[in-house]
């Protein structure tokens, strides 16, 4: 028997943010946790590496107005944030066209700022309608759900113009096209991160900063507090759930617990083995929950030109590689950088084109938006995050049309012994590290509460 061979009284399936989180609850309320983690690092979706000599993420990296917990929980670990750099003219690439705003809005006609506003407007009275906690009590909750975001948005939005802005929120927000998204799901998603305007700007929204040394720093110092309770590199493979307690098998041995905690994104969580098989609603939810696709692209240049010729280094694309640019220089300006976003559908053909030709695409679109020294890349460093076989595509799981009518009331509910937590399973800030935290939090409460802990 093996050293993993041990009892425990809770046993954490990942570590990521939010495996992290609910094993440090449960920890400090005095509950003996084991933490098994498939890859050989902590921070699931978040991953900051060494790039011409500074941090940058190639996952998750942003830091928000109303993320309360994440900024409580940096403070604790001392951890440091800056703002985003967005001073300056902004590029916008309508369908090929290249014209320069600054405002919030891009450059676009009146009527088509008229209609942007009244979608807007439209969007955020639906979304106060439909609770996070709770979708399906919304008073038209089978109707939204038998409808997706694009056949909605399309009855009341006219102009290709429009319509092209909200697709590339949409697009970088879920890494999914707005018809594969449930309305409902769209509205609650909207719901749990206070509206799609707080979702998609960087001051006073979600990406208004971000972390000094990385955002997987968060994980890796809640790790260090939990000593020998993590292993790594132990994937788990099958989950043995009886009245009496659970085993949880991995590459690395067995776990006895009295419960566990499914911390993985539920695509993931349904390429586990359970035994018994869950109930059919949870299976089916594991199966309809699908990655969204999202590749990130890091560009290292010897300088920060564009902000030399007064660009924020923001771009909005409605026609791709890259849906957004934005400037990722570090936080001491040595390193420049530009960070391109490559999503949705453009992101599921990335990887069928050579190296060669991506960075081709990537310079072609960088040298039409901010000229010739664009061409100058030092560095090229790509995150294609369907391509990890412990996360399967980034930057969250989506509901497509009817998903949650039948079969989203299992996404939170408990399995027996078995509780499932992930930035998917959250109410606040769902598929955002604030999420992950919450819903950490959240598992590891409805565990304490049925051993008989109570948290500190």
């Amino acid at each position: 028997m093996s050293s993993a061979d041990h009892d425990a009284d809770l046993v954490v399936v990942g570590a990521g943010l939010s495996g992290l989180c609910a094993a440090r609850r449960a920890a400090d309320a005095g509950a003996r946790v084991r933490v098994l983690e498939a890859r050989d690092r902590v921070g699931g979706r978040t991953w900051s590496r060494d790039i011409g000599g500074a941090t940058f993420d190639v996952g998750g990296q942003w830091i928000g107005p109303g993320q309360h917990r994440l900024a409580a929980l940096t403070r604790e670990l001392g951890i440091r944030t800056f703002p985003t750099f967005d001073d300056g003219k902004k590029v916008l690439d309508m369908n090929g066209r290249i014209s320069e705003y600054r405002s919030q809005i891009p450059s676009i006609s009146i009527p088509a700022l008229l209609q942007m506003q009244a979608a807007l407007t439209l969007l955020d009275r639906q979304q106060k309608l439909v609770p996070a906690r709770d979708p399906l009590s919304a008073a038209n909750a089978g109707e939204l759900d038998r409808a997706t975001l694009d056949s909605f948005r399309r009855k009341f939005v006219k102009l290709e113009s429009v319509n092209g802005l909200l697709d590339v929120a949409v697009r970088v927000i879920f890494g999914a096209e707005p018809g594969e998204l449930g309305l409902l799901y769209f509205l609650a998603y909207l719901n749990a991160g206070g509206g799609l305007l707080k979702l998609a700007e960087i001051r006073g929204g979600a990406q208004q900063d971000r972390f000094v040394e990385g955002a997987q720093s968060v994980s890796t110092r809640l790790a260090a507090t939990l000593g020998d309770a993590l292993t790594l590199e132990a994937p788990v493979t099958r989950v043995v759930h009886t009245p009496a307690g659970v085993e949880v098998h991995s590459a690395q041995g067995r776990v006895r617990a009295e419960r566990c905690i499914v911390a993985v994104p539920p695509a993931l969580a349904g390429r586990i083995a359970y035994d018994p098989a869950l109930p059919g609603r949870r299976d089916q939810l594991t199966q309809r929950v699908p990655m969204g696709n999202t590749v990130k692209v890091l560009c290292r240049y010897p300088q920060a030109f564009w902000r030399e010729r007064g660009y924020s280094g923001e771009v909005v694309s409605t026609q791709g590689p890259m849906s957004v640019v934005f400037d990722n220089t570090s936080h001491d300006g040595a390193v420049p950088m530009l960070l391109g976003f490559v999503v949705a559908r453009h992101a599921r053909t990335w990887s069928e084109q050579t190296p060669t030709q991506r960075r081709g695409l990537v310079t072609d679109a960088l040298v039409r938006y901010f000229g010739k020294d664009a061409a100058d890349i030092e560095e090229l460093v790509e995150q294609d995050w369907s391509t990890e076989p412990f996360s399967r595509g980034c930057p969250v799981g989506i509901m497509g049309p009817g998903t949650y009518s039948a079969c989203g009331d299992a996404l939170r509910a408990p399995v027996g012994r078995i509780h499932w937590a992930g930035t998917e399973t959250a109410t606040e800030w769902t598929g955002y590290l604030e999420g992950a935290i919450q819903a950490g939090e959240r598992a590891a409460d409805e565990v304490l509460a049925r051993l008989g802990s109570r948290t500190p």
